[in-house]
């Protein structure tokens, strides 16, 4: 398939604009309310955390999705709007009636995010005054603002899209996304909105949703953390132009490959991005009996931390990989496990068949000193290959979260 993916994010499917300013809440000329609009009604669908507690927003945006419908997302970020009672939903029902007021559309077609910190009310009188300013400001090249106002502890913006075809139509999908912090496959604490000029049912919509972040922001890890406020939503326009697909057929599964890949980057720069982080780490469960077993046993190797100080050190420690691997729960048969480490500068194996393997410490470490490095395990059981993703753990995590009030 031909696709064209650029740093361009949620305006660049037809229809959408965006916006990003500053209202107050994180502090004076720092970004932190954020919205997205179409030009026509969207089929729309969302997926939330799987926390028993969860934020105001997302409570109130699942109630506003019953109609499987919307036009616009408006995002706060500085304020989780968490464990804030009534009034929280209050206030997020509200965020929603302001930009309903300001653009003339209805309050139940605005759907509503916030992230940043637990358990604190929310300043809806800022919000409240800035956002006809925010509906004003609405734009194609709007994605950048919008982007930066939901960072939170993120070092850079996540903001990417793809341009393909459907029905020998021209087709775009486009993402913005933040979380840096509070990651753990079930989503942590991140935000994800997508955009699509496709015409697509409902129904296929949230099917082709659930199964992308299945195998991208459901395979991430930070910390082991799952948030109160994760959300994914997707909004699907359909002014791309191509025959509703409604059925799943072959315009279906190019749908769903293209957002899956679409997902699977945004997901990795999540990782990428983990809190006081140097590297990206990806975990690849290869040749296993079933997709299930791959991810317990990718999961537990991203999520040890002993195996991701061990990467901060850049220390080919892989008896902590296999103490992983022997803790996950999965069954395997450690006489025919192979694993390997690497990066863009090589790869040695460490441990095959039952035995170590030796290998040259110094080789290791400056092969695990790249910023994207790789463990790389061949079960030999099967036919399923499975990548998670993490991230290392340093100092600097330690000092960002001993300083950071939730």
């Amino acid at each position: 398939m031909n696709l064209k993916f650029i740093k361009e994010g949620i305006t660049s499917p037809k229809g959408f604009m965006s916006s990003g300013i500053s209202c107050g809440i994180k502090g004076k000329n720092l970004k932190d309310l954020a919205l997205v609009m179409s030009a026509s009604p969207c089929n729309s669908a969302g997926v939330f955390t799987k926390n028993k507690i969860k934020a105001a927003p997302i409570l109130v945006t699942q109630n506003h999705l019953k109609s499987k419908t919307a036009r616009a997302i408006i995002a706060n970020s500085g304020n989780a709007n968490t464990c804030t009672g009534k009034k929280g939903i209050e206030d997020a029902e509200k965020m929603c009636s302001l930009v309903a007021k300001e653009s003339g559309i209805e309050k139940d077609d605005v759907l509503v995010a916030s992230t940043g910190i637990i358990g604190v009310k929310l300043d809806i009188d800022s919000i409240e005054n800035s956002v006809p300013h925010l509906v004003k400001k609405l734009d194609k090249e709007g994605y950048k603002d919008a982007s930066e106002a939901i960072m939170t502890t993120d070092t850079f913006p996540k903001t990417l899209s793809v341009k393909f075809e459907i029905q020998g139509k021209p087709a775009v999908i486009g993402v913005m996304a933040k979380g840096s912090g509070m990651i753990h496959p079930n989503m942590g604490t991140m935000l994800s909105f997508i955009t699509t000029d496709v015409n697509i049912s409902s129904d296929l919509l949230e099917k082709a949703l659930r199964e992308s972040v299945r195998i991208s922001y459901n395979r991430i890890s930070v910390d082991g953390d799952t948030s109160t406020n994760d959300t994914v939503l997707i909004m699907a326009n359909g002014l791309s132009g191509n025959e509703m697909i409604e059925k799943e057929n072959e315009d279906y599964r190019i749908f769903l490959e293209v957002l899956e890949k679409l997902n699977v980057k945004i997901a990795k720069m999540i990782a990428k991005d983990g809190e006081g982080a140097t590297k990206l780490i990806e975990c690849r469960a290869l040749n296993v009996p079933s997709e299930r077993d791959g991810e317990i046993f990718a999961k537990s190797i991203i999520c040890s931390n002993l195996v991701k100080t061990a990467f901060f050190g850049c220390s080919a420690n892989w008896g902590r990989i296999l103490d992983a691997v022997g803790y996950s729960g999965g069954d395997f048969d450690i006489n025919k496990l192979q694993v390997c480490i690497g990066s863009s500068k090589g790869n040695i194996m460490v441990f095959k068949n039952g035995e170590p393997v030796k290998f040259s410490a110094g080789e290791a470490k400056d092969i695990l000193s790249e910023d994207e490095v790789y463990i790389s395990l061949d079960f030999n059981s099967g036919s399923h290959n499975v990548r998670c993703w993490g991230c290392d753990l340093t100092y600097d995590y330690i000092k960002i979260n001993g300083d950071y009030m939730s």
